[in-house]
Protein backbone atom coordinates (compact mmCIF):
# COMPACT_ATOMS: atom_id res chain seq x y z
CA UNK A 1 0.00 0.00 0.00
CA UNK A 2 1.30 3.46 -0.90
CA UNK A 3 1.80 6.17 1.66
CA UNK A 4 -0.13 9.40 1.09
CA UNK A 5 1.86 12.35 -0.20
CA UNK A 6 1.50 15.87 1.11
CA UNK A 7 2.44 19.42 0.26
CA UNK A 8 2.56 22.72 2.11
CA UNK A 9 2.18 25.78 -0.08
CA UNK A 10 3.01 29.21 1.33
CA UNK A 11 1.98 32.29 -0.64
CA UNK A 12 3.10 35.76 0.43
CA UNK A 13 0.95 38.85 -0.10
CA UNK A 14 1.32 42.59 0.38
CA UNK A 15 -0.61 42.46 3.64
CA UNK A 16 -2.91 40.33 5.77
CA UNK A 17 -6.02 41.85 4.16
CA UNK A 18 -4.99 40.59 0.73
CA UNK A 19 -4.14 37.13 2.09
CA UNK A 20 -7.55 36.97 3.82
CA UNK A 21 -9.34 38.15 0.67
CA UNK A 22 -7.71 35.44 -1.44
CA UNK A 23 -8.39 32.74 1.15
CA UNK A 24 -11.98 33.91 1.52
CA UNK A 25 -12.55 33.55 -2.20
CA UNK A 26 -11.15 30.03 -2.44
CA UNK A 27 -11.96 28.42 0.90
CA UNK A 28 -15.33 27.05 -0.35
CA UNK A 29 -13.35 24.92 -2.82
CA UNK A 30 -11.06 23.55 -0.08
CA UNK A 31 -13.59 21.03 1.21
CA UNK A 32 -11.81 17.78 1.92
CA UNK A 33 -8.81 18.53 -0.26
CA UNK A 34 -7.02 21.52 1.25
CA UNK A 35 -6.61 22.97 4.73
CA UNK A 36 -5.72 26.63 4.58
CA UNK A 37 -5.06 29.44 7.02
CA UNK A 38 -3.69 32.97 7.06
CA UNK A 39 -0.56 33.76 9.04
CA UNK A 40 0.06 37.49 8.83
CA UNK A 41 0.44 38.32 5.15
CA UNK A 42 0.95 34.67 4.20
CA UNK A 43 -1.64 32.16 2.98
CA UNK A 44 -0.64 28.64 4.02
CA UNK A 45 -2.33 25.69 2.30
CA UNK A 46 -1.78 22.05 3.24
CA UNK A 47 -2.77 19.29 0.85
CA UNK A 48 -2.66 15.51 1.01
CA UNK A 49 -3.47 12.91 -1.62
CA UNK A 50 -3.18 9.19 -2.19
CA UNK A 51 -0.61 9.52 -4.97
CA UNK A 52 1.80 12.08 -6.42
CA UNK A 53 -0.35 12.50 -9.54
CA UNK A 54 -3.47 13.09 -7.46
CA UNK A 55 -1.59 15.69 -5.43
CA UNK A 56 -0.39 17.35 -8.62
CA UNK A 57 -3.98 17.64 -9.89
CA UNK A 58 -5.12 19.09 -6.55
CA UNK A 59 -2.24 21.58 -6.59
CA UNK A 60 -2.97 22.64 -10.18
CA UNK A 61 -6.65 23.18 -9.42
CA UNK A 62 -5.83 25.10 -6.25
CA UNK A 63 -3.34 27.38 -7.99
CA UNK A 64 -5.83 28.11 -10.77
CA UNK A 65 -8.38 29.18 -8.15
CA UNK A 66 -5.73 31.27 -6.37
CA UNK A 67 -4.85 33.07 -9.61
CA UNK A 68 -8.47 34.13 -10.15
CA UNK A 69 -8.87 35.15 -6.50
CA UNK A 70 -5.69 37.22 -6.65
CA UNK A 71 -6.90 39.08 -9.74
CA UNK A 72 -10.23 39.81 -8.06
CA UNK A 73 -8.58 40.94 -4.81
CA UNK A 74 -6.22 43.29 -6.68
CA UNK A 75 -9.04 44.69 -8.80
CA UNK A 76 -11.07 45.37 -5.67
CA UNK A 77 -8.19 47.36 -4.16
CA UNK A 78 -8.13 49.82 -7.08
Amino acid sequence: MNEPVSCVLELDYVDEAEARAVRGAIVPDDAGFVRSRVEGSRLVAEMEAASPMSLLHTLEDYLACVAVAEKAARAARR
